[in-house]
């Protein structure tokens, strides 16, 4: 191949082209492909290459425990019906559908790791996902509030088909913060989808909102396009502490 060749394909970041056409050449003659089975399996490559990275950027940018997986998930352990969702959300056409997905259940329960392996899955699919606890997530837009760069700051996170909030209702916070999580919930209202677990139900929600109205508005926004998964589970960590005591008494 030619110089030139070489030239263009640096020109283009056709780097996987580049690093593999040569041997692949080799191969093709031995084989006797044609040449459009040959540009087709180099394209093959660089897009595969390209995918890889794309994922390897998302999943740095999504803030996903990268150990929270569908493979360390127990599915059994929630029900079918839970299963069963958790197999249709994977598939990712809730996104499209600017779905919520909102998770109950007591602390221990499985939800942050159900929905953090759900959005692993989706990025790995290439959608991008963000994954934050709701206690940064709010000082993140606070501060954005008092620094008048709130507008930017949604524009941001507006990059993201899905933002995983967690632990919605854990820590009480104030009605200031609470104000602009709701402009968040409205802001992203059909527009993207958002994926909260909570130990709250809805009627205890007034202590995340501070005001009945303000509640009632952001659980509206909320459910209008939602699929709930109420994991009815005790924890797993009891469950756990309660398995190592019966070995110990062995």
């Amino acid at each position: 191949m030619s110089a030139q060749t070489e030239s263009l394909l640096k020109e283009l970041k056709l780097h996987t082209v580049r690093a593999t056409y040569r041997e692949l050449a080799a191969t093709s003659a031995k084989e006797g492909l044609t040449h459009v089975d040959y540009l087709t399996e180099l394209m093959r490559r660089e897009s595969e290459t390209r995918r890889q990275r794309r994922v390897e950027r998302l999943l740095i940018r999504s803030g996903l425990p990268l150990e929270k997986t569908l493979e360390t998930l127990d599915l059994s352990r929630l029900g079918l019906p839970v299963a069963t969702m958790v197999k249709d959300l994977i598939e990712g056409d809730f996104l499209t559908r600017k779905e919520n997905v909102l998770a109950f259940g007591r602390p221990g329960s499985g939800k942050t790791h159900l929905l953090c392996a759900v959005g692993q899955a989706l990025v790995r699919k290439g959608h991008a996902v963000l994954f934050a606890s709701s206690s940064l997530l709010v000082q993140r837009l606070l501060r954005a509030k008092i620094d008048l760069t709130l507008e930017a700051c949604l524009k941001s996170l507006a990059r993201f088909e899905a933002i995983i909030i967690d632990d919605l209702g854990y820590v009480q916070q104030s009605r200031e913060e609470m104000e602009v999580l709701f402009t968040l919930l409205a802001h992203r209202y059909e527009r993207a989808s958002l994926m909260i677990t909570s130990n709250l139900p809805f009627s205890k929600w007034e202590q995340i909102f501070k005001d009945p109205m303000t509640t009632a508005a952001a659980i509206d926004r909320l459910v209008h396009h939602s699929i709930i998964l109420e994991l009815n589970v005790s924890s797993y960590r009891v469950e756990a502490a309660k398995k190592g005591q019966k070995r110990g008494q062995k």
